[in-house]
């Protein structure tokens, strides 16, 4: 049990330290799967390749997005907590 606030703050951040990175693999994982299947699989069928295309476009703006709101916290972890 934490015995503070910043004990309580610091096992919260331990713990989005672990989950963040998994969100990422895992996100990746489905990116990268949708483009296989979109345009390795299904190479032959336009609708496919197009819908791969768009995931492609989402998963790279939703990345980026992700990466940001990790560096975002980063940065407040570190210059407010430390």
């Amino acid at each position: 049990m934490p015995e503070n606030f910043q004990d309580l703050v610091n096992i919260l951040i331990n713990i989005l330290s672990l989950t963040i990175p998994v969100i990422f693999g895992l996100a990746l994982l489905f990116v990268i799967w949708k483009i296989v299947d979109a345009w390795i699989i299904n190479a032959g069928d336009e609708t496919k390749v197009r819908e791969g295309k768009n995931i492609a476009l989402v998963s790279v703006i939703a990345l980026a997005f992700m990466s940001a709101i990790w560096g975002i916290l980063a940065f407040l972890q570190y210059s407010i907590f430390y």
